[in-house]
């Protein structure tokens, strides 16, 4: 029972994966990844259902076919007016070679006289299109200069004339047409111009069928380039979307390795600024050390031993005058306040004393002098 129901499994995958497959290649110009399908497999239903209707292009069959037969329609009108089109070219063409050739070389007067007469009609049929530019209008054309029609036909050579321009026209049109043929095989083949007119002739019939094959190439390789173009545009989008994800892994993994090297990085630095304290440190002592060897001297020593000797002796003699002197403060106290009005009056009274002291003095050395 599990079988059956794995290969009833794997064939709706086949059946899912060839429609949407067809309608991918039935819908060519929108940009839809087998994802989107894939993802939404009732819009696939509904693509597959409209490729039935539509063409690659989106047009429905009906509207199609009437598409087809206006461009035959069209290509048809082309053709004619291309060939007339072509044909007036190509006399007016034969118009300035004649003289070209006529400023440069005698021309026989019959082919002159030829040349004149279609320049003549050519003007004279141009200024009757001017005039009367649609014969399917029904409304009145505006007169150029009041002429009309008839009256620019009276100016066309005489019939004789006419008569022999249209006898010689189909050879001399026929020269000048293979010239122009001859020209362009050898613009299609440069190394077919020095061979000769009759094998010319023969490669020149087979020209268009190389041309026509040349323009189907081309159309075909601008199709594969088209092609190529869709699928590198979706490949594009597709890398993208892989590259963007590729960053984001390697974001996360640059972060999560920063983040663990980070202490290692921290605690490598710390060590590092602590030996380098501990040098400085190190160093300082040394200078200290040295200034102080180079500052005193065993005589400088000695002496210092001396001084402080001394001070020692003086700082414990000043100690004994102030415990000597604490105590007779301490026993001046115990007389109360009495003892210490007392004690202000005698320091006036010595203060008195001090000043005629030093008036006296000074009275005495004024008169001495």
């Amino acid at each position: 029972m599990s079988a059956v129901s794995e290969s009833t499994h794997i064939s709706s995958l086949g059946k899912a994966d060839s429609l949407r497959q067809r309608v991918l290649a039935s819908f060519p110009l929108c940009d839809i990844a087998e994802e989107d399908l894939t993802q939404n497999p009732q819009f696939c239903t509904l693509l597959a259902t409209l490729s039935q209707h539509v063409d690659q292009t989106g047009l429905t069959v009906p509207l199609k076919t009437e598409l087809d037969k206006a461009e035959q329609k069209l290509h048809s009108q082309r053709r004619l007016w291309l060939r007339s089109e072509s044909l007036h070219k190509g006399l007016q063409e034969m118009i300035q070679d004649h003289c070209i050739r006529k400023h440069h070389a005698t021309v026989p007067p019959d082919q002159n006289m030829l040349y004149e007469t279609m320049e003549k009609s050519l003007l004279v049929s141009q200024c009757i299109r001017q005039l009367d530019p649609s014969s399917t209008t029904n409304q009145d054309q505006p007169s150029i200069l009041g002429l009309n029609p008839q009256q620019v036909m009276e100016l066309l050579p005489s019939e004789k004339n006419v008569q022999r321009m249209k006898q010689s026209l189909p050879r001399e049109l026929e020269k000048h047409l293979k010239k122009k043929c001859w020209g362009l095989l050898s613009y299609y083949q440069p190394e077919w111009e020095s061979e000769s007119d009759g094998l010319k002739n023969t490669k020149l019939s087979h020209l268009s069928a190389l041309l026509d094959k040349e323009k189907k190439r081309a159309e075909s390789l601008k199709e594969t380039c088209r092609e190529n173009t869709v699928l590198l545009q979706r490949q594009t989008q597709l890398y993208l979307c892989e590259l963007m994800k590729c960053i984001q892994l390697l974001q996360s993994f640059i972060l999560d390795h920063r983040l663990r090297m980070q202490t290692d990085l921290d605690r490598k630095k710390l060590d590092y600024f602590e030996g380098k304290c501990e040098l400085v440190l190190q160093k300082i002592k040394t200078e200290m050390v040295e200034i102080q060897l180079e500052t005193y001297t065993a005589d400088s020593i000695s002496a210092h031993r001396k001084i402080r000797e001394k001070l020692d002796s003086e700082l414990k003699a000043c100690w004994g005058e102030k415990q000597s002197v604490e105590l007779k403060l301490a026993s001046f106290e115990i007389l109360g306040k009495e003892f210490e009005v007392l004690a202000e009056e005698y320091c006036r009274l010595r203060q008195e004393i001090e000043m005629k002291n030093w008036a006296l003095k000074e009275f005495t050395q004024y008169n001495d002098k």
